[in-house]
Formats: C-alpha cells, sequence, structure tokens
C-alpha cells in the first residue's frame, strides 16, 4: 500500500508504529513489512501512546501497514523461552499470579481499545494477511476497507490459546455467533469476498486501489458535522445493549442535543 503520510512530519515513530497528523485526519502506519509487521508488546505500547498522542482535531483515524501484509500476528518470538529482551516470557506471565495475568493483558489490550472512542471514526485499510492480532487490531477499528487479496484468520486457538485482544466482541457483533466460532475454532482463512458478503468489511476493492478507497470513504466521514457523527456513533455503539424503548429514549435525548445545538441555545 503506498503511503498516506509520507510528506508529514511523524508526531510519533517507534516500535514499528508511525502517527502522522493532517488537521483532522490521523494516520497510524505499521512499519516493519520485514516481519510482516509481526506485534510485540513493545509495539502494543507505541500504538497505545498513539492514541494518547491524537489532537483534539483529529476525526478520522486510518490504520495502515507498510508492505504486503497488513500484520502477520504475534511475532513468534514470543513463543521461545527468552521472548522479547526486557518482557516477560510467556511462561513467566503464566507462572505470575491472577492479578500480574490479568494487567499483563490489560496493558496489551489498551493498543486495542481506543480506536473506538466517540470522538473519532476508525479505518483499517488491510492488505494481505491480517492474522490473529492483526486480524483483532483490524477488528478493533470502526470501519474495515479490504484489498482483494486479503486473508483473515484467528489462529490463537492453533496455539492452544484464545483471542484476547479485544477482537471477540467485534467479530460477534459482525458475522454473529456462530460463523465467529467457526472461524476462530477452525482458524481458516477469511477472503475479501466473504469478508464483505459478511459485513466484516465494508468495502473490498482491488489492491491497487485501497488508498484512493480509503479517502474517498474519509473524505466523506469529513462531510458531516463532526457532532452529529459524535452523536450518531454513540446512538449505535450503544444499541445492542439496550432495549428497544431505550434506545427509542436516547434517541430523542441526542436529537434534543442537536436541536439546541443547532439552535444556539445548547449548554
Amino acid at each position: 500500500m503506498a503511503s498516506l503520510d509520507k510528506e508529514l512530519e511523524p508526531v510519533l515513530d517507534k516500535d514499528g508504529v508511525r502517527l502522522t497528523v493532517d488537521d483532522a485526519i490521523a494516520t497510524v502506519t505499521l512499519t516493519n513489512p520485514a516481519k510482516r509487521n509481526a506485534q510485540s508488546p513493545a509495539l502494543w505500547r507505541a500504538l497505545a501512546q498513539a492514541g494518547r498522542s491524537l489532537p483534539g482535531s483529529v476525526r478520522v483515524v486510518v490504520l495502515r501497514a507498510e508492505g504486503q501484509s497488513f500484520s502477520a500476528g504475534l511475532d513468534r518470538q514470543a513463543f521461545t523461552p527468552e521472548g522479547f529482551d526486557g518482557e516477560p516470557s510467556f511462561i513467566d506471565l503464566a507462572r505470575g499470579s491472577d492479578a500480574e495475568l490479568d494487567a499483563t493483558i490489560a496493558e496489551y489490550q489498551g493498543a486495542f481499545t481506543w480506536w473506538r472512542r466517540s470522538d473519532i471514526v476508525s479505518i483499517a485499510a488491510v492488505q494481505g494477511h491480517a492474522i490473529g492480532a492483526g486480524f483483532q487490531l483490524a477488528l478493533a477499528c470502526d470501519l474495515r476497507v479490504v484489498a482483494d487479496d486479503v486473508q483473515f484468520a484467528m489462529r490463537e486457538t492453533s496455539l492452544g490459546l484464545v483471542p484476547d485482544l479485544t477482537g471477540t466482541h467485534p467479530l460477534v457483533s459482525l458475522v454473529g455467533y456462530a460463523r465467529a466460532l467457526e472461524i476462530c475454532a477452525t482458524g481458516r482463512f477469511v477472503l475479501a469476498e466473504e469478508a464483505e458478503r459478511t459485513g466484516l468489511a465494508n468495502l473490498a476493492v482491488p489492491a491497487g486501489q485501497l488508498d484512493d478507497a480509503v479517502r474517498d470513504l474519509t473524505a466523506a466521514l469529513l462531510s458531516a458535522p463532526r457532532d452529529a457523527v459524535i452523536e450518531t456513533k454513540a446512538l449505535l455503539r450503544g444499541a445492542q445493549a439496550r432495549s428497544y424503548e431505550e434506545q427509542r429514549s436516547a434517541e430523542r435525548a441526542s436529537q434534543a442535543r442537536r436541536l439546541r445545538d443547532l439552535a444556539g441555545v445548547g449548554d
């Protein structure tokens, strides 16, 4: 995927993550194509830092990756006895207390949680492999535009693990419980046609058109007033947890805020 941010001075550039900001658009790029953007605790901390570094002007965040693959998932070095330099190995984690293990996984999850903040809309531009943690990182975003060569797979179960980087909730929400279980339990590939048909992807395009498709979607999102998009996103995000009557009430409250704001009589 050609660079969307090559002319901009990075706000953050460390541990395989680069953040650039162009007014209302932020671009987070995975920058280790030699390892197919494999993930590590250091990368997760950099992703979390990118979320904390966004200025208030940002409305849309694009997540993209250099090279042929979006992300091959967790770096296999994690499964070696020594693990990553300066990081606890999986064996060390397993020997820790429940509280310590829970806190460590929660820290890792912090790289995946901020993409759905109510004040931004996040778009994952996904090409090639998006495996395991890579699949879950794409799922962390609000929207996904994929190249026709995309290959999603949730391979954690084949390693004796479960998907624990916030991917299970959006996967079930998007494709339903039965298909989500089948995808996770078998570890099979989900290709572009199925991803678009099942709602996993909002749009599938030829690989050479991925940048343009993301730019077009970004422009469309920015064409609407920011506060209206924020209110609408909050309504839709909360809909599954509310009853029909509760959602009706939430709609009324949101519209009242918008009408008062437009009339210049809001708080």
